[in-house]
């Protein structure tokens, strides 16, 4: 398995970057909060030697629906997902996720 890299100063800028790489009409998107980082893995080719590109920055959230405003740059915590023209992320603490674990150790 082969890990590419991507790190980012904060969490607007991971939800910013996920919402402009998203499949069109694609508005929920899943988000870890894993061993103290915010990350995607996002798988990058379908070949033997897979290569993931994990894309991160420090940080801890809450599970949960998070609704982000690309223009503003802004997130809240929201009940349910309700607008066409924002992007939601559901906040996903896994309990254990080997890929991100090999990830964070070659870190």
């Amino acid at each position: 398995m082969n890990m590419e890299y991507e790190e980012f100063n904060s969490i607007e800028d991971i939800f910013l970057y996920m919402a402009c790489i998203a499949q069109p009409m694609k508005s929920v998107l899943p988000i870890n909060s894993y061993k103290g980082y915010i990350c995607s893995i996002i798988p990058l080719g379908h070949s033997e030697n897979e290569t993931y590109l994990m894309v991160y920055t420090k940080g801890e959230l809450e599970t949960g629906i998070l609704e982000f405003d690309v223009n503003t740059k802004a997130y809240k915590k929201v009940e349910s997902i309700e607008r066409s023209d924002k992007t939601y992320f559901v906040i996903m603490k896994p309990k254990r996720n080997t890929i991100a674990d090999a990830a964070i150790e070659k870190l």
